[in-house]
């Protein structure tokens, strides 16, 4: 295929006259096509749904001798505990499991040590100008807690082995003010890089200026591979017990994309001391999770080896789909110059990279098509790309038919903008 870069600008003209034609028969169609969230399409909830009818009887409402339909069982039911811990690599006590939404609770810690401080410190509000660091490209809700909370937010560029570690280190080190880094640890999001074993363990041996710094590890895809064995990462709490701070990580995992997007089960793990602090909390907070809701994903699931079977259902149904996008991209754009991505083996998400300062022309150019795409800049701090050129692929949520369709789209959009800017138009 032609080098665009290469082109006469004779050769671009015609290759523009023809992309337009083909552009305007697109959108001439009416479509309306999402590859914008990372959401599971209805073949994928399918699999859960006999969950919701899988506690029929009345004794089968019972948990550990506590009726779930009733007050009580602040942390969770120790069934879900236990599969949780099992996910996780860790023990029940290490593990509070809470109602459908892991972002809910990260956003509530962070509220609460902005307000109250970290374990009864002084109020991060208190302190002047808190500071994150976010590794880029990285995910949007993240950054939408701290712009929430007034948080400055410090970019740090992602390596194929995690946040760029040099980079961390120095800044946690000479900055009291930092109180913070957001991970995404195994296929993250968008990226799909996996955190390598020196990347996790030099994270554990931070050595923060701050005495409150936290890290707040997202491990949202720590079972969602599709592709290949599941790929074992250092266990970050074990690691930081190692390394004399076992106190800093936080661990939030959620079955928002194994059950139900909107119906599921969210876990939070550090180590036991710090659960019991924040139980004292939760006292104060709520009278308990949806316990019925738990119970049945426990009955469901049975243990982790039914997880990992749905696991295995979920990546059957996932990997066409990433395979067929990543397949046109490549014959699409593959070898002309204007565009990079990655291939993934798990998570919901292809980490596209335009030309510079053509990210936000082409997913305005989708939106005319009628295919909605994540806001280009959405992957970087205060929605700002440096470079304009990341975009967030979903393709789990279209049928199929409909992420053909998308992805032909998609191609078409990123190939025209990318001519428009070597023409100067």
């Amino acid at each position: 295929m032609a080098m665009y870069t290469e082109m006469t600008k004779e050769q671009l003209q015609s290759e523009h006259d023809l992309l337009k034609r083909e552009f305007d028969e697109i959108c001439a169609k009416g479509k309306k096509l999402d590859m914008s969230r990372g959401k599971m399409d209805s073949v994928q909830l399918d699999l859960s749904s006999p969950m919701l009818w899988c506690l029929s009887e009345k004794d089968e409402w019972v948990s550990n001798g506590m009726d779930c339909r009733n007050y009580g069982g602040l942390d969770g039911i120790i069934e879900m505990k236990q599969i949780v811990a099992d996910i996780l690599g860790l023990e029940p006590p290490e593990v509070i499991v809470g109602g459908n939404s892991s972002l809910e609770m990260m956003f509530d810690n962070v509220g609460v040590n902005m307000s109250h401080g970290v374990r009864g410190g002084v109020p991060w509000q208190k302190q002047g100008e808190i500071k994150f660091i976010c590794p880029v490209p990285g995910y949007d809700r993240h950054f939408r807690i701290c712009e929430y909370f007034h948080i400055k937010m410090i970019p740090v560029e992602m390596l194929p082995t995690g946040p760029d570690m040099d980079v961390v280190e120095k800044l946690v080190k000479d900055d009291p003010m930092i109180k913070g880094i957001w991970c995404v640890p195994l296929f993250s999001n968008p990226s799909g890089c996996v955190y390598s074993d020196e990347t996790v363990k030099r994270l554990a041996n931070l050595t923060p200026a701050a005495d409150d710094f936290r890290i707040y590890w997202d491990h949202a895809y720590c079972i969602h591979n599709f592709r290949g064995e599941l790929p074992v990462i250092p266990n970050i709490i074990r690691e930081c017990e190692k390394a004399g701070s076992p106190n800093m990580p936080l661990v939030f995992m959620s079955f928002s994309k194994i059950s139900f997007c909107g119906a599921a089960v969210a876990g939070m793990a550090s180590s036991k001391s710090n659960c019991e602090y924040v139980k004292e909390r939760m006292f104060v907070q709520t009278v308990g999770p949806n316990k019925m809701n738990q119970l049945r994903h426990a009955r469901f699931f049975e243990d982790l080896n039914g997880v990992l079977a749905h696991m295995k259902k979920m990546a059957e149904i996932l990997r066409p789909k990433f395979e067929h996008v990543v397949g046109k991209l490549e014959s699409n754009l593959g070898g002309k110059g204007i565009a990079e991505w990655n291939d993934p083996d798990g998570g919901y998400f292809i980490s596209f990279n335009t030309l510079d300062n053509l990210a936000k022309r082409t997913v305005a150019l989708c939106a005319e098509a009628g295919l909605t795409m994540t806001e280009a800049g959405a992957t970087f701090p205060y929605g700002i790309d440096p470079r304009d050129r990341n975009i967030r692929i979903a393709p789990s949520y279209p049928s199929f038919d409909e992420l053909k369709e998308a992805i032909e789209v998609f191609c078409v959009a990123v190939r025209l903008a990318a001519v428009e800017k070597l023409l100067g138009a």
